[in-house]
């Protein structure tokens, strides 16, 4: 079933290949089409999950190259269950969206797209280091394409600095895996985590997995790529990048830094802490001081990924469960401001927030849209944010990973001080007041097709606002099983 999964995005894109270049209907529906039905698949998968179950399920396992200890070997667990959901979901919201932001190649386009969502799928389903090596290498490839060619006027510059950010953390990690594969006889990442960390070299080892992550996640001091792809990135790509190519970086620090070097990890746990500590304020401060909306948005997004680092390297089960919420809190509500940025931008071609005022009045369901998705980003109470920003604060507030936990909590908290601050007056500077330019008068409230990719969103911000009860549940066991296998006393 997982292998279906991955590769029925792959069959659509290689369809797409064999369509006429005119056929741009067919070919949008087609992409839309094949993302749906992953999108099923893996309901199907979700719905027969055990979430009283720890290990790894729907497991799938062949030799691939076997003299050399690598194998085909795919498995989804509590942790990366609501990975995988939150892939299938954001791509179709990502494919709908794409009518509106990109006009031309489109061939090229949504064959990219599908591309990267096999590719992405495989990051968080392989259980063989080789092959995650090689989904994760994969990935890099259609988002370089999607913002240097469909992106804004820097796009060359941003997609270049995308790449040889990404490919430098990237050599790190294929040093480490070859390594881990050669010392452990064997790829398989199950087999390399029941030898308990036992490496004569796991500090390095440790971090050399640890900078490829953080420049994906992106972590301070990694993280300047990160403004520019999405400045630069189309509106779908900068969802897709926000939602789930993010979470690539911290589902890594969970799966293979905290599993396969449990010693390493209590012994750079305070730099992890301080470093997302130090993204969350650095992000937030330097949000407010933008006046383009999307750079505002896409700094917003440094901060927002701190808290995940700070959950997990809390080590505790509060801070972790914390941080994969609010991993998918993340991926669903800044993926939504994405969109609303970009809805503003596809009619009056700017984003410099300077330029609008007054738009509430002439959109009045896009200025409530928006303002829902603003006040979730805030952590507003019975909203997503709220529940995983608070759960990462009470495992921190309780960690004993660094000393005086309380103190470093509070300095955390105050990110959400400051998210309120840029992201009210970035509604503010946008939606109310009088209109600073008279072409927002002739501003056009959401078409039905932007609803629809928008409503999809705001619904699962209130589910788990008001019931986060099953993702919980289903997450529980794996991690309990993850902190005790690797001797991390559990709170």
């Amino acid at each position: 079933m997982l292998s279906f999964i991955i590769f029925l995005p792959l069959i659509g894109a290689l369809l797409i290949a064999l369509l006429p270049r005119a056929s741009t209907s067919l070919i949008r529906w087609t992409a839309l089409g094949f993302s749906l039905l992953t999108f099923v698949a893996s309901v199907v998968v979700l719905m027969d999950f055990n979430t009283t179950q720890a290990g790894y399920q729907f497991v799938e396992s062949y030799q691939w190259i076997p003299q050399y200890g690598i194998g085909y070997k795919l498995g989804v667990d509590g942790i990366s269950i609501w990975m995988l959901m939150l892939t299938t979901f954001i791509f179709p919201i990502a494919l709908w969206t794409s009518a509106g932001a990109v006009h031309d190649r489109l061939k090229e386009y949504y064959a990219l797209i599908l591309l990267m969502e096999m590719a992405t799928l495989g990051v968080f389903l392989s259980l063989d280091m080789f092959l995650f090596y090689v989904f994760w290498e994969f990935a890099l490839v259609p988002m370089y394409f999607i913002i240097g060619v469909w992106g804004g006027e820097r796009r060359i510059y941003a997609s270049m600095k995308f790449f040889v950010f990404t490919m430098a953390g990237s050599v790190l990690m294929l040093l480490a895996i070859v390594f881990l594969g050669i010392n452990g006889g064997t790829f398989d990442l199950q087999a390399l985590v029941a030898k308990n960390g036992q490496w004569a070299a796991s500090a390095p080892l440790f971090l050399a997995f640890a900078i490829a992550f953080a420049i994906k996640v992106p972590l301070f001091p990694f993280h300047s790529w990160l403004p520019d792809a999405h400045t630069e990135a189309p509106t779908p790509g900068s969802v897709i990048l926000a939602a789930v190519l993010l979470k690539m970086g911290a589902y890594g620090l969970i799966r293979f830094n905290l599993a396969l070097f449990p010693d390493a990890s209590r012994q750079f746990a305070p730099l992890m802490i301080v470093l997302g500590i130090v993204g969350i304020l650095y992000g937030a401060i330097v949000a407010f001081a933008q006046t383009d909306a999307k750079r505002l948005v896409a700094y917003s997004s440094i901060s927002h990924m701190g808290y995940i680092v700070l959950g997990i390297f809390s080590l505790n089960q509060l801070g972790l469960q914390g941080a994969l919420l609010q991993m998918v809190n993340h991926g669903i509500s800044t993926g939504g401001l994405f969109l609303i940025v970009g809805f503003l931008y596809e009619r009056r071609h700017t984003r410099e927030m300077a330029t609008f005022g007054g738009v509430w009045g002439k959109m009045p369901l896009y200025g409530t849209l928006a303002l829902l998705f603003v006040l979730s980003s805030v952590g507003l109470p019975a909203l997503n944010g709220f529940v995983g920003e608070f759960v990462i604060l009470q495992g921190a507030f309780q960690s004993t990973a660094i000393q005086y936990p309380q103190y470093w909590t509070a300095f955390a908290a105050c990110g959400m001080i400051l998210s309120a601050v840029y992201l009210l007056t970035f509604y503010q500077k946008i939606f109310l007041g009088e209109s600073r330019n008279a072409a927002n008068d002739k501003l056009i409230d959401l078409n039905w097709r932007e609803v629809a990719a928008v409503v999809p969103l705001l619904g699962v911000i209130f589910y788990i606002g008001l019931y986060s009860l099953p993702f919980f549940t289903a997450m529980n066991a794996s991690v309990a099983n993850l902190l005790s296998a690797v001797g991390i006393v559990m709170r």
